[in-house]
């Protein structure tokens, strides 16, 4: 197999503390990635919705978020796939100029940092539920926030490994093996990347209809620029590609693998259709765009996307450990697309 690793320049974000201090307490905070270090002194300005946020005068204040719109991180400024409320969340944030964001996570028992944008300027950190609700209760006091933090520039790479085959049309075989801070990253996605392992594995070992590459992507949590070197350095063209497959948060043992399909053709639909009666615990799932399968489908390519059906992974929290995965679920996916790439090869062959 060769292997290509292709390295590029990245930011890299340290917190080096961070604290919240009311009259009568000092509270532990976590600043959020790429937040620079602040040391202000505010009135606390708590607000729960898009609406009150309209609405606010922020400047100069401690914004506290909270609220059902803080369940889940923020998507960044360049991240294409946001909603309109969630790029008016963040251009309200900046034209107001609050002196800090303090984003309350939702759910009680552990914190999921909430903004995780390089290009959001504003001093911001993460809460826990039960600090938001004592800050709720002090509106209009004084609260100071620190956040001492350090920026500066790293190296990280995309690895990938490719297999010549009779043709030079290709499959491409996906995971991403970056993870967030504060979480093991077990189910997202070391999951994923044992299954691209075994995958490339299992499949050197005998003949290839198809050409395969094996791409380990890196930077997929914290904007897309693994994307976008791999896209810059890509030699063949997309056209090429007859199938894209892409594992990310799959054996869970909370719940079944899924697969969702994008630009399929109807010939590709029913060699899904015929592999998935031989898994039948293998759920379709509608599109979903929040991950590297999206290189591909921008370009057109016929892509599958898989993932598992849970209500609430335990993704990017410390309890995203070993003991959430299925050594079971990850065998299916193997299995599962083995007998793609196999259904594939025998429909027709594949064009040279």
């Amino acid at each position: 197999m060769a292997v290509e690793v292709q390295e590029f320049a990245c930011p890299v974000w340290e917190e080096l503390g961070a604290w919240l201090c009311l009259e009568d307490a000092a509270l532990p905070i976590a600043a959020n990635p790429f937040s620079p270090s602040c040391l202000v002194a505010a009135p606390i300005a708590p607000l729960a919705s898009l609406a009150e946020l309209e609405t606010a005068d922020l400047e100069g204040k401690l914004a506290v978020l909270h609220g059902e719109w803080m369940r889940s991180p923020l998507a960044p400024k360049a991240w294409p796939y946001k909603s309109e409320d969630e790029a008016r969340l963040v251009e309200l944030l900046e034209q107001k100029r609050p002196a800090a964001v303090l984003t309350v996570y939702a759910y009680p028992g552990e914190v999921e940092r909430l903004i995780e944008d390089p290009d959001f300027l504003a001093p911001s950190a993460t809460v826990s539920a039960e600090i938001g609700a004592l800050l709720i209760e002090r509106a209009g006091e004084m609260a100071r926030v620190r956040i001492d933090a350090r920026r500066t520039e790293g190296v990280t790479a995309n690895v990938i490994g490719r297999l010549p085959g009779a043709s030079r049309r290709q499959i491409v075989i996906s995971a991403h093996y970056d993870t967030k801070v504060d979480t093991p990253g077990a189910g997202d996605d070391a999951g994923g990347v044992a299954v691209l392992l075994t995958l490339a594995e299992q499949l050197c070992r005998r003949e290839r209809l198809y050409s395969l590459e094996f791409v380990a992507f890196t930077n997929e949590e914290y904007l897309p620029p693994g994307h976008e070197e791999y896209v810059r350095r890509r030699r063949e063209p997309f056209e090429q590609i007859a199938a894209a497959l892409h594992f990310d948060g799959v054996g869970l043992c909370a719940g079944p693998n899924t697969v969702a399909g994008f630009h399929l053709t109807d010939d590709l639909q029913r060699v899904v259709e015929q592999v998935m009666r031989r898994f039948p615990e293998v759920l379709w799932a509608e599109p979903w765009p929040q991950s590297c399968h999206m290189v591909f489908v921008q370009r057109g390519v016929p892509a599958l996307a898989f993932t598992a059906q849970v209500e609430r992974p335990h993704f990017h929290r410390p309890s995203d450990t070993i003991y959430t995965i299925s050594p079971e679920l990850l065998e299916e996916m193997v299995s599962f697309s083995c007998n793609f790439i196999q259904a594939l090869e025998t429909r027709e062959g594949a064009p040279v």
